[in-house]
């Protein structure tokens, strides 16, 4: 609050100094004394030319004047450019990484020109309410997520409970199954928020250890087995020899959630091709799947959170998954690309650092 306080204070200060020269006059004035500038140094030198050089030497007067008075405007144009054009290409550096989620970026400038301090110190002010609304909203959807979290699991304990309990009709028992169904999607849910939150504004990987990447991967597709069982999914999988070091428990969010998607777009008896291979310093993870593939506008969202771009899944899934992937690979210094295949389905590339 003192912060923003400050940084209102310092704005309402700048908006309300008194400045002769608007930056537009000032400019007109500058060019006006650079051209007039130019002219009497390069006549300068011209005479002094004439002075040095023998008088079997003569060069044009015109000639000197415009090359001297061209060489000259361009070291004042160079450095002018710079003084008018540097705070903006800060600032939209600045803006660049706004763009991209960074709203603790703050920005100073030495320039004595009121316009450039005026915005300046309106950036200043911006990015801090930006960063005040997302840390407001980040701890509210936190510590809301988990007091949801405990009577989830308390209902869905019960319902199990129940669907194991005799004396239920047949409708009862759908019921239950139900009521199972969507607990288990709700707690899902609240566990990927609160692991998105967790890891939002984590910029390192922490508790590190180093394992066989290749190993954590068969693994995923070992759990996921009564799903691409019920599909009749078959796998073709390719993958090296692979030690990595990094957080075990994120990156197992990673395999599970592109396997679990291959399979969830893959039509009855489709296959899913999974290849892991190290190209120099890097490790590189693909993916395929035969399913629909991916639609232009969805390509541009998917790693979007909430994002769905079929609708025909939405029941199976809450549009936080691919988010979680990004940002996980994100704080690992790794990658992550989705793109159709030519002949059909789609294909996601993961890559990390060796």
């Amino acid at each position: 609050m003192k912060q923003a306080a400050k940084l209102r204070e310092a704005f309402e200060h700048i908006r309300n100094k008194n400045n002769v020269f608007s930056l537009r006059a000032r400019l007109v004035v500058l060019v006006a004394a650079e051209v007039v500038g130019s002219v009497l140094l390069a006549v300068g030198v011209a005479w002094l030319l004439e002075v040095l050089l023998p008088d079997t030497v003569r060069i044009p007067l015109i000639l000197e004047l415009v090359v001297f008075s061209l060489l000259i405007g361009s070291l004042i144009t160079t450095f002018m450019s710079k003084l008018f054009f540097d705070p903006i290409k800060k600032l939209g550096d600045a803006m660049e990484k706004v763009a991209d989620g960074d709203f603790t970026v703050q920005i100073e400038t030495k320039s004595s020109s009121k316009e450039i301090q005026e915005i300046y110190s309106g950036f200043n002010l911006m990015t801090h309410e930006l960063n005040a609304t997302e840390v407001l909203q980040t701890d509210f959807v936190s510590n809301v997520s988990h007091e949801f979290k405990t009577p989830i699991n308390a209902i869905e304990g019960y319902t199990m409970l129940l669907q194991g309990g005799e004396g239920l009709d047949e409708d009862q028992q759908q019921y239950v199954e139900k009521i199972l169904f969507n607990t288990k999607r709700l707690s899902d849910l609240v566990g990927n928020i609160l692991l998105l939150s967790k890891i939002e504004n984590q910029t390192i990987q922490t508790n590190q250890t180093k394992y066989r990447l290749d190993e954590q991967i068969r693994q995923s597709i070992v759990a996921l087995e009564p799903e691409w069982s019920e599909k009749e999914i078959e796998f073709d999988v390719d993958m090296e020899n692979i030690e990595y070091t990094g957080n075990e428990g994120l990156m197992r969010h990673v395999w599970d959630n592109l396997i679990s998607n291959a399979i969830k777009f893959n039509p009855v008896g489709g296959f899913v091709r999974i290849m892991l291979e190290q190209q120099d310093d890097r490790i590189v993870f693909t993916i395929e799947d035969s399913g629909p593939g991916i639609s232009d506008e969805a390509t541009k969202h998917i790693f979007d959170k909430f994002y769905q771009g079929d609708s025909s899944h939405k029941e199976e899934g809450n549009g936080l998954g691919l988010a979680l992937v990004k940002r996980i690979l994100a704080i690992a210094g790794g990658e992550i690309f989705a793109e159709n295949i030519q002949n059909g389905g789609c294909r996601f590339i993961v890559t990390l650092k060796a």
